[in-house]
């Protein structure tokens, strides 16, 4: 069979960078190319929000006035829309053998097999998401992974928990990660009055609050650099607790932070430290290992599985763990920093626009 002719639904790809957004600016014009080498195609159903990604000419564009938000607005509004871009495509002789999507809700009753790309659970975790949102989120997600021709994960970790949690297959669930090669990477220039960096969004799952009790804990380690968006109330938090553990003087709120500055900010780190207790795919271990900064992470499966054995870890409720693995990882040797980005470099755009590729000619294939 030749390669499918997909319909990537890019509704909500004229938002702020962010995981959704790096995946799709990195994969698609790669996976494009693949697709048309084997007699396949790919088109772009763009939202009223516009693109905040460039693609190549190949990659057909189709205009809708679906939303990005809200997300039942948008599922009903996509849904309408794709089944008119179906009929079109049908009728000019075109069509598509697989709608994929990275958001929820899938659209219902669609009148062709669809792919789903799942980054994270964290909706279904009561940690993360009131009780409500919880349950409906456990039938969304349910509607749109059991009934998917196939279904991808950005980690091993993801697609453990998606085959434990929902009635799939395990053939239907296919791993294509993240890659972390699209940042430069610049000579270290860390120096002893180098501080620590936490990099990504402020949010609970972030874990953020583990940092600042770890400085009350250990007061020798270096300030604290908290580069990234506060998401709600986050900030005010955290800058409360800093202040209650008498913290504050050494914490930096750096706020958001371009692309075009991770590099600056990895080389310049004295040890950049991911406290998260939940993440799909631990992006921010990847590539700070690839800019050879010394890392301390948290033990979750994400950060286990994209980091070295010999990567400091910690507790994500251990303070004085946490202290441990950013002592260790201030001293790491110029042959566990190697270690660690050898291990980093197998993250790559190509390779994952290689396993995305496979996925939809599996899935295609399955459906037909």
């Amino acid at each position: 069979m030749k390669a499918p002719r997909v319909l990537v639904l890019g509704s909500v790809l004229g938002q702020e960078m962010g995981g959704v957004l790096r995946h799709n600016a990195e994969l698609l014009p790669r996976v494009s190319r693949l697709l048309e080498a084997e007699g396949g195609s790919l088109a772009v159903a763009v939202g009223a929000g516009g693109l905040a990604l460039e693609l190549p000419p190949e990659i057909e564009l189709l205009d809708t006035d679906v939303p990005a938000r809200p997300p039942l607005v948008r599922a009903t509004l996509e849904g309408r829309w794709v089944r008119r871009l179906l009929a079109e495509a049908n009728a000019a002789g075109r069509p598509f053998d697989l709608v994929h999507t990275a958001h929820h809700p899938v659209p219902r009753h669609l009148p062709a097999p669809h792919s789903l790309l799942v980054h994270d659970l964290r909706a279904l975790s009561l940690e993360h998401s009131p009780m409500s949102r919880r349950l409906f989120a456990r039938q969304i997600l349910g509607y749109g992974i059991e009934r998917a021709a196939g279904v991808e994960t950005v980690s091993e970790a993801v697609r453990a928990e998606v085959l434990a949690t929902f009635r799939v297959e395990p053939e239907r669930v296919s791993v294509v990660p993240n890659g972390a090669d699209h940042l430069p990477v610049l000579e270290r220039s860390a120096r002893p009055n180098g501080k620590l960096l936490a990099l990504g969004h402020l949010e609970p799952r972030k874990n953020l609050e583990l940092l600042l009790e770890t400085l009350s804990v250990d007061l020798g380690l270096p300030p604290l650099q908290l580069a990234g968006r506060a998401k709600g109330e986050e900030e005010q938090r955290l800058r409360s607790i800093a202040a209650d553990l008498g913290v504050s003087a050494r914490v930096e709120f750096l706020g958001p932070v371009e692309e075009r500055d991770l590099p600056e900010l990895y080389a310049g780190a004295a040890c950049v430290v991911c406290p998260s207790s939940l993440e799909g795919f631990g992006i921010v271990a990847v590539e700070a290992a690839r800019a050879s900064a010394p890392l301390a992470v948290s033990a979750i499966p994400a950060h286990e599985e994209v980091t070295c054995s010999e990567t400091p870890k910690f507790g994500v409720d251990n303070a004085a763990s946490c202290a441990r693995a950013i002592r260790a990882a201030l001293g790491a040797t110029p042959q566990l920093l190697d270690r660690q980005r050898a291990h980093a470099d197998r993250f790559t755009w190509d390779r994952s626009a290689e396993a995305l590729c496979e996925a939809w000619v599996r899935a295609a294939t399955r459906a037909s």
